[in-house]
């Protein structure tokens, strides 16, 4: 399989990146959350291109990885994403969060989130939230060095608990 390129995104990506999103959360979740809040908080393309675009224009750090197939369609042209920033817990360890990591079902096991979180946190300290129970995102954040510090928070969004998972150190693969 050809390895997507990956890349900043800018303001021509937001509808691209909107489907992205989207449909990630439609694959990794649809066994954490409740089906109608789900399908509801999925279903509004129109504003989550908006907040892609107001993302970009506002110089928000998000990589893109590009599906190499120069045929897909808009909602299948970003594969995967991972968006950085300043962390503002708190109660804050590590000054870098990584605020979303996605890659669609189809790139799952490639190294595909491996390289976004690379390029997106060059392997420095950094904290994330996660979904209680998605076992699947755990297993991999362990695998990048992160452990989970205690912290649980309620998601409003999803109505569903996050746990929050740290990086200390400088990680090394």
């Amino acid at each position: 399989m050809q390895q997507p390129e990956i890349r900043l995104a800018g303001v021509e990506d937001a509808e691209a990146g909107a489907w992205c999103h989207l449909q990630c959360w439609q694959e990794a979740y649809a066994d954490l959350v409740e089906p109608a809040k789900l399908a509801e908080r999925t279903a509004d393309i129109p504003t989550r291109i908006s907040r892609w675009s107001q993302a970009a224009r506002e110089g928000r750090q998000r990589w893109i990885a590009l599906n190499p197939d120069p045929a897909a369609e808009v909602r299948d042209r970003v594969v995967g994403f991972v968006a950085i920033r300043p962390n503002d817990d708190e109660d804050a360890v590590v000054p870098l969060e990584v605020q979303a990591i996605y890659v669609r079902k189809a790139w799952w096991s490639t190294g595909l989130g491996s390289r976004l979180m690379e390029v997106a946190t060059g392997n420095q300290p950094a904290s994330l939230w996660v979904l209680e129970g998605n076992e699947r995102a755990i297993r991999f954040y362990r695998r990048q060095g992160f452990s989970a510090d205690g912290v649980v928070s309620g998601d409003p969004f999803f109505g569903v608990n996050e746990l929050r998972m740290v990086r200390t150190r400088m990680f090394h693969a």
